[in-house]
């Protein structure tokens, strides 16, 4: 990097130069739109969210997903001012979706946004990505963080906005996402910010810790690295704990890199993850691996599943493009 006070901003600039379908707009510049503006008489989607968790949120920017994103400093979350500049650049005249993870500065600041446009007349609905499972029991869901899953609602509130649907077709649908989806991640090695003296955690050579949060929030427990079957294994038990998918069902799973971990060693285990779904009759559908929503250089996966039905497959098979994921 150069200076750590210009990483944000001159990664923005990378991002919307080698993909000239995303512009930097608003007075601060910390949003990213789709070039070709708002899309008239389409229900528009905004999200936003700290740096550092590429391609979470910007990268998600793209037509049948986004129209636009705040984007704060790393970790931290989009000022008020850019939050209003994301509902403005998404306003197509049909209202507007929040669509954020559950974090109280991103809450307070797009909620403070929606009160200083009450006097411009676009229609705000909103919706907390919440399916982090070890930061909050299944009967406090309300106290859950949104991590990688939050895509999924993405992707299927994108595609119910590009089918013309209104804004509270698509509410309904990114709300139907969040609580069919759940999370859960685990890391063996920290990440660090630009600029700072050391990394937001630490942990030893030879320790994973099990639901570690996307910013190092602590998890369940920490104890020596295990084997990725083992991994695998406890984080699919614990996932389907929560009783959202029933054996016999049909889901979709993210096997999700939070930075450092390579497409090997993801592939090892949706190897294990496939199979333990299998032995409980659920298929699945729509799998997907890969960098979706990442913590700096984290070492370290995530596992998302999504219990579909036959709407939210339809919605997660239509066609969509953005810098990070093409359907």
């Amino acid at each position: 990097m150069n200076a750590a006070d210009d990483y944000v901003d001159e990664m923005l600039d990378g991002l919307c130069s080698m993909h000239p379908a995303l512009v930097r707009t608003g007075s601060n510049g910390r949003v990213i739109a789709r070039a070709v503006g708002a899309v008239k008489g389409k229900v528009g989607i905004v999200s936003g969210g700290g740096s550092g968790h590429l391609p979470l949120f910007t990268g998600y920017v793209g037509e049948g997903l986004l129209d636009a994103c705040a984007i704060g400093d790393i970790f931290a979350g989009p000022s008020v001012e850019a939050c209003m500049d994301a509902i403005r650049a998404a306003d197509g005249g049909r209202g507007v979706l929040r669509l954020f993870g559950n974090y109280g500065g991103d809450r307070m600041n797009f909620n403070l946004a929606g009160e200083l446009l009450e006097g411009e007349g676009i229609e705000l609905t909103t919706v907390l990505g919440r399916d982090d499972i070890a930061s909050g029991a299944e009967n406090e869901r309300e106290k859950r963080r949104g991590v990688a899953g939050i895509i999924y609602a993405y992707k299927v509130a994108g595609a119910k906005a590009a089918q013309g649907a209104d804004l509270q077709e698509v509410t309904r649908v990114a709300e139907a996402a969040v609580d069919r989806c759940r999370t859960i991640g685990c890391a063996w090695g920290a990440c660090q910010i630009p600029g700072a003296a050391g990394p937001t955690f630490t942990i030893g050579d030879d320790e994973v810790e099990m639901g570690i949060g996307i910013h190092g929030e602590p998890g369940i427990w920490r104890d020596r690295l295990k084997p990725a079957d083992a991994l695998t294994g406890e984080m699919v038990a614990r996932l389907l704990e929560d009783s959202f998918v029933k054996n016999g069902g049909r889901a979709s799973v993210l096997v999700n890199s939070l930075g450092a971990t390579s497409l090997e060693e993801l592939f090892i285990a949706y190897r294990s993850i496939a199979s333990l779904l299998k032995e409980r009759g659920i298929e699945i559908v729509s799998p997907l691996v890969g960098h979706y929503a990442t913590s700096m250089e984290m070492a370290g996966f995530s596992v998302s599943i999504l219990a579909v039905d036959e709407e939210l497959e339809s919605l997660l098979a239509a066609p969509a493009d953005c810098p990070f994921w093409k359907v």
